[in-house]
């Protein structure tokens, strides 16, 4: 079956593949990354999220559980991402929660300001990373509950 097809419950937005197999790993140890997709830049993301280029073949009304982000990306950078996400009614309602190595209050403001659900800087220690991340998921898959997006 295709992940074009199957219900994508995380999207991860991550330039780092370091970081990137981190997150996989600790969310796999709690079987959470069964249904995840992992997008190297915010040009992806936003492909991604609103079915056009590469994944042109998706409906936006499939949206993920949630959308891990990263601020410091490659063509088009999280803030930008966040900013087209909680812009357009299709994808507003996504719970996108900031995961960066930036601490910087500038950053954390302007993520709140644009709409962001959580934010959280990554821990520089690989345990720490690891329960950070673990508890994310657990989190936002298990303990949240989502918004119904009405079907069309």
């Amino acid at each position: 079956m295709s992940i074009l097809k199957d219900v994508v419950e995380i999207l991860l937005v991550e330039d780092n593949p370091t970081d990137a197999e981190l997150t996989m790993v600790a969310l796999k140890e709690h079987n959470l990354a069964n249904k995840l997709v992992w997008v190297k830049d915010g040009a992806e993301a936003l492909d991604f999220l609103f079915a056009t280029g590469a994944y042109a073949g998706r409906t936006v009304e499939n949206v993920p559980r949630v959308v891990l982000l990263d601020l410091r990306l490659p063509k088009v950078d999280g803030l930008e991402v966040l900013r087209r996400v909680k812009a357009d009614e299709r994808t507003r309602q996504i719970p996108v929660v900031v995961l960066t190595s930036s601490k910087e209050d500038r950053d954390v403001s302007e993520c709140y300001l644009l709409g962001v659900n959580s934010y959280i800087g990554k821990p520089v220690e690989f345990e720490e990373f690891a329960r950070v991340v673990s508890e994310l998921g657990l989190y936002w898959l298990i303990i949240n509950q989502p918004p119904v997006h009405p079907v069309k």
